[in-house]
């Protein structure tokens, strides 16, 4: 790569999902219909289980977190789409990009491994129902959620340091709709090989120890769910796990067919289309599936709405 072609840039121009004027509309609808639903699902399901006492229990901990994360990742991301689409304006500064990216994956990392822990502790209330209180203290509730935010916020750093060492690039357009580390480093005049391997260890390193997590733990509840005798028991046990089993697959599935291969050089539709999904689109559906399928959330909503209305 000649000299010539490489400059200092200072901001960058995202190129978006579609340059079809036709569409702009469409998606600007849609993105803002699924981020009001996004940030109302997931600061209503934290509120909720800040307000109803029979939703303190290290379950409804874990899921806060998970609901917090989700509105914050999400909105890291579609504010700036919106105004992209809306506005025409794709351009966005250095700084403000280095800084999308590192919340981005912060929120992403730490997503990644709170589902681990959510699987830990169902597997604690399922397998060791007697000790789970003592097990799945209050100071280890808060120690695993800080435990999961320090490595995530680490974890962005080591990217961060290593992309701000780039100091030129080939072209300042983007094909993407966010600043994503891959993208942007394809447009690097600079050797990338450290980034590009780092980024690829160190997202299959976190994927492969989450899901050993997960698959190890699912196993031994499997396990103590079949040598249940009480058809009712197991249907409850059960209906404790669907709802994260299922966010598990649609989150770790997306993860995997994007970060956890190595670096073909671009971001194409594919690759955007789905990062939409779990940057838009599962932050959205993350309450839904819990509330949706969980009857102690159904409840407490309702006990909430029925105060408001007798007041």
């Amino acid at each position: 790569m000649g000299e010539a072609n490489c400059t200092v840039v200072s901001e960058f121009i995202l190129l978006g999902l579609s340059d079809v004027p036709e569409m702009r509309l469409f998606l600007s609808l849609l993105f803002l219909l699924i981020y009001s639903v996004t940030v109302l699902a997931n600061l209503g399901m934290t509120a909720l289980i800040q307000v109803s006492p029979r939703l303190h229990t290290p379950m409804y901990f874990f899921l806060s977190h998970l609901s917090f994360v989700d509105f914050c990742y999400s909105s890291v991301i579609v504010p700036k789409m919106l105004a992209s689409v809306l506005n025409s304006d794709k351009t966005i500064s250095l700084l403000a990009c280095r800084i999308q990216f590192f919340l981005f994956c912060t929120c992403v990392v730490s997503e990644v491994f709170l589902l681990a822990v959510m699987a830990y502790d169902r597997f604690v209330a399922i397998c060791h129902p007697l000790l789970y209180t003592v097990i799945m203290s209050r100071r280890l509730q808060v120690e695993l959620v800080f435990v999961c935010y320090l490595y995530a916020s680490l974890c962005a750093l080591i990217h961060l340091c290593l992309a701000v060492e780039v100091q030129s690039y080939r072209s300042n357009v983007i094909n993407h709709f966010f600043c994503d580390l891959p993208p942007l480093l394809s447009l690097a005049c600079s050797d990338v090989t450290v980034n590009e391997v780092l980024l690829f260890v160190v997202a299959t390193l976190n994927e492969s120890s989450t899901i050993i997590i997960i698959f190890t733990t699912y196993s031994f509840i499997l396990i103590t769910i079949l040598r249940m005798r009480s058809a009712e028991g197991r249907h409850k046990a059960f209906s404790t796990c669907t709802s994260h089993l299922t966010a598990i697959t649609v989150f770790h599935g997306t993860i995997l067919s994007i970060y956890c291969r190595p670096s073909s050089g671009s971001s194409g539709d594919a690759d955007k289309v789905a990062t939409v999904f779990y940057t838009v689109v599962i932050p959205m559906l993350n309450p839904l599936i819990y509330s949706l399928r969980n009857k102690d959330v159904k409840e407490a909503l309702r006990r909430v709405v029925s105060s408001k209305v007798e007041h």
